[in-house]
């Protein structure tokens, strides 16, 4: 069974193992995906349309946008349920890592310093490679503990540029 929350509050109990069920209750529906790419579903007699404006697969979040209404779901899958009445539900959260040149460069810019909350999304470095400029982005929210390169200077494929933790 898996728990979808809502926009934060609403919670249902989704089973999908013999005939789609929520909250207990079997659920009549088709969906058909659009040449746009948004999705055409048929519950229970109603008929929607659906966009799916954001998947982020670490926190197990998707972002929808039904009939121009949003709404923020979050899946929770059988072993996210154990381990949260456990109170080990982060055990799964992935480890930040520390941020490495993906190939050899020069740093252009470096955007953070040492000591700085960083959010996930957040640009953290410029880096020419192949003469284009990359922005390295934060994978996840951290602390910039070290920065290892300064800017102006040739770095090789692998090296570590930020530390994080």
């Amino acid at each position: 069974m898996i728990k979808a929350i809502v926009n934060g509050k609403s919670g249902f109990a989704v089973n999908t193992d013999t005939k789609v069920t929520c909250n207990n209750q079997e659920v009549d529906w088709s969906a058909a995906r659009l040449p746009s790419g948004d999705y055409s579903i048929i519950m229970d007699g109603h008929s929607y349309q659906a966009q799916v404006l954001r998947v982020d697969r670490d926190t197990k979040t998707v972002v929808l946008q039904v009939n121009q209404q949003q709404f923020e779901v979050v899946i929770e899958e059988p072993i996210d349920q154990l381990l949260a009445s456990m109170g080990i539900k982060d055990a799964m959260a992935r480890k930040v890592n520390d941020i490495k040149a993906p190939m050899p460069g020069l740093v252009l810019k470096v955007l953070v310093t040492p000591g700085q909350a960083i959010r996930k999304g957040d640009p953290v470095l410029i880096l020419e490679a192949m003469k284009m400029e990359n922005v390295f982005k934060s994978a996840s929210d951290a602390i910039v503990k070290e920065i290892k390169v300064a800017e102006r200077t040739a770095v090789e494929k692998g090296e570590v540029l930020i530390v994080l933790e």
